[in-house]
């Protein structure tokens, strides 16, 4: 027998002809069709043409290697259904006449009035009954052994403060009862044990002078609060590296922040330079002779204009030079303009610089303080917990995310207007196309408050949760506000927590009301963020270094939740499934190591953190 090899370049002279059939089909005088299509003749010429390329085109389909060609006008085709491009009709015929209704690719229209008006009445259910069904849910005799184990164990604690040496059996009922009466705020974390991180920015260096300084580097921080802790603390790590003097930061008024603060209107100016005092030169004004070189105007000094994310080598072969041979250099903007990696001993700089010299300014940090205990007391219910929420939906992020909500043809002409005001042109050029709709279902849209609301009751925080909402000037808060003040009562701002009087010092200045935010979500046991941006960023990973590495923070699945958001069916249990899911993902994702490139200001392990291992066993303190 012969056969084909596949390593030859031709079929042996063994191999079985064709079937007959093809032979004749593909003979150059019949044509394909032979019985359809008339013989010879231009027409007959090109349909057997156009003939041939659909046969081709169908056995390329069906191979293998015809079907990878094609694989990628497939994929195209389906993002662009999946993005709304091409919309999904719906074609009926009434009276004789066609009509096509257009059907919104799921999750791209905002329906979450419609779903909240149906799980409302379950959540209220849910709330009002949840003390009787604990009650119903325990024993008379196994109430009566709680309670004395309680009583016992508030007896043991206030005699010893430690627990420890209990019974597991004790701790472990206990345990079980604190669980069914505290609620969701006390066990929202599975903290493991035996295993947890620890400051070390703080850790402290030898008292040896400073070698002499090789001149003044002067930097510009840009943007909102967050971004200028950004621009400080990788100052102070450029400032290490080049053996510089760093110029107190001088802060750039920002078009959308509008806040004219100073270094010391914000931080505390007299603890940043002591802090840094044994590890980097820091000065407040510069030397007489360095003013005059520069006619005593500091922006002669040449800018140098470094890209962003540069290397420690740019700065130590372009940077260096300029300032050892002029005495001092600018870099405006100074934002980011520092690689994420970087040696060891500059990275240690940028931890002690974030998490050790930076403290807000005394008038702030004397209101955020109060603010905190208030706020602390206000939840007595659950054992001076709360829960915090970063809320983005102030007028200018609504409109730079070009989402829609409700408010029809009003809300369009507001957002525009809002838009070209903060933005000038910058979302009417020729080819800026805006897909609302696309925006939504990628998960880009801010949240509204009602949207947080349901999530929350959804993950079991019930009407009885503190909840302090960190933001500005929510849009349309009348309408918006009112939702998530129904569904947790107990709601407090910095409007509320705060006199009129004690805010007034703050008022116009939008980075020191920021940092009275900061400081109350800081200390809350539970903290939610709704929108990307520094603020988050910044406060999950301080939150990360003060809690032993974990950020104990929410931070929600917003393409899941416009799905679940645009499903008015979707029950309540279905709905609460959803949550706890995302709520334990969130759990999973709040210890969370710095990956190469990664932020440490996000993420402090390890660079800011060490690794300790705990003999004895504390999770039972959690809850005390």
């Amino acid at each position: 027998m012969h056969g084909y090899s596949r390593f030859s370049g031709a079929r042996s002279s063994g191999s079985p002809p064709s079937s007959p059939r093809f032979r004749h089909g593909r003979s150059k005088s019949a044509g394909w069709g032979n019985g359809f299509v008339g013989g010879g003749g231009g027409r007959g010429s090109k349909e057997r043409t156009v003939e041939k390329l659909v046969f081709v085109f169908i056995s390329a389909v069906f191979r293998r290697r015809g079907l990878l060609l094609f694989a990628p006008l497939l994929y195209i085709s389906g993002m662009l259904l999946y993005m709304g491009s091409l919309s999904f009709d719906v074609v009926s015929i009434r009276n004789g006449v066609v009509v096509v209704h257009k059907r919104a690719p799921p999750g791209s229209v905002y329906r979450s009035p419609q779903v909240f008006q149906k799980l409302w009445p379950s959540m209220g259910i849910e709330s009002n009954g949840s003390v009787n069904a604990l009650r119903q849910s325990l024993g008379v005799d196994e109430k009566r052994r709680m309670i004395i184990t309680f009583v016992r164990l508030f007896l043991l604690s206030v005699m010893t403060h430690d627990l420890d040496y209990l019974p597991s059996e004790t701790v472990t009922k206990v345990t079980d009862f604190k669980a069914k009466t505290s609620g969701v705020l006390f066990r929202a974390w599975n903290l493991k044990e035996g295993q947890r991180w620890k400051p070390c920015a703080n850790k402290s260096v030898p008292e040896t002078e400073l070698p002499v300084s090789n001149g003044f580097l002067i930097v510009e921080a840009n943007g909102g609060l967050n971004q200028q802790r950004l621009s400080i603390s990788d100052a102070v790590a450029v400032a290490g590296l080049l053996n510089a003097t760093l110029f107190i930061p001088i802060f750039h008024f920002n078009s959308v922040w509008r806040d004219s603060s100073k270094f010391s209107d914000i931080f505390d100016e007299d603890f940043f330079i002591s802090a840094l005092g044994n590890r980097v030169h820091v000065a407040r004004e510069l030397p007489d002779d360095i003013l005059q070189r520069f006619d005593n105007n500091i922006s002669n000094i040449v800018n140098l204009r470094v890209k962003a994310w540069s290397s420690p080598t740019h700065y130590l072969q372009k940077v260096l030079p300029h300032l050892q041979e002029m005495g001092a250099v600018r870099i405006a903007p100074f934002s980011n303009r520092l690689a994420q990696i970087v040696p060891s001993k500059v990275q240690g700089l940028r931890c002690f610089a974030n998490f050790g010299a930076l403290r807000f300014s005394e008038p702030i940090r004397t209101l955020a303080e109060s603010m905190v205990d208030r706020m602390v007391e206000y939840s007595s219910q659950s054992g001076g917990k709360y829960v915090s929420v970063h809320l983005r939906f102030e007028e200018d992020m609504v409109a730079f995310s070009c989402c829609e909500y409700d408010g029809g043809e009003e809300e369009k002409r507001e957002m525009d207007i809002a838009r070209e005001r903060s933005w000038r042109g910058k979302f009417r050029r020729r080819n800026k196309v805006i897909r609302p709709g696309a925006n939504r279902v990628n998960g880009k849209c801010p949240l509204t408050p009602l949207e947080v609301g349901m999530m929350l009751r959804g993950m079991g925080f019930d009407n009885t949760t503190s909840v302090y909402v960190a933001a500005g000037k929510i849009y349309r808060a009348e309408k918006f506000m009112a939702p998530l003040k129904q569904m947790f009562p107990r709601l407090q701002t910095k409007d509320t927590l705060a006199t009129p009087e004690e805010l007034a010092p703050f008022k116009g200045h939008s980075s020191r009301l920021a940092a009275l935010d900061y400081t109350v979500c800081l200390h809350s046991e539970v903290f939610v963020t709704t929108q990307g941006g520094n603020f988050p960023h910044f406060l999950m990973g301080h939150r990360r270094y003060m809690y032993g590495g974990h950020a104990k923070t929410i931070k929600p699945d917003k393409r899941k939740l416009a799905l679940l958001f645009d499903n008015p069916k979707i029950s309540w249990e279905a709905f609460k499934q959803q949550m706890n899911d995302m709520l334990r993902h969130s759990d999973q994702k709040g210890v969370e190591l710095k990956k190469p490139g990664g932020s440490l200001y996000n993420y402090p392990m390890p660079d800011c953190m060490c690794k300790q291992v705990e003999a004895r066993n504390e999770s039972i303190n959690k809850w005390a």
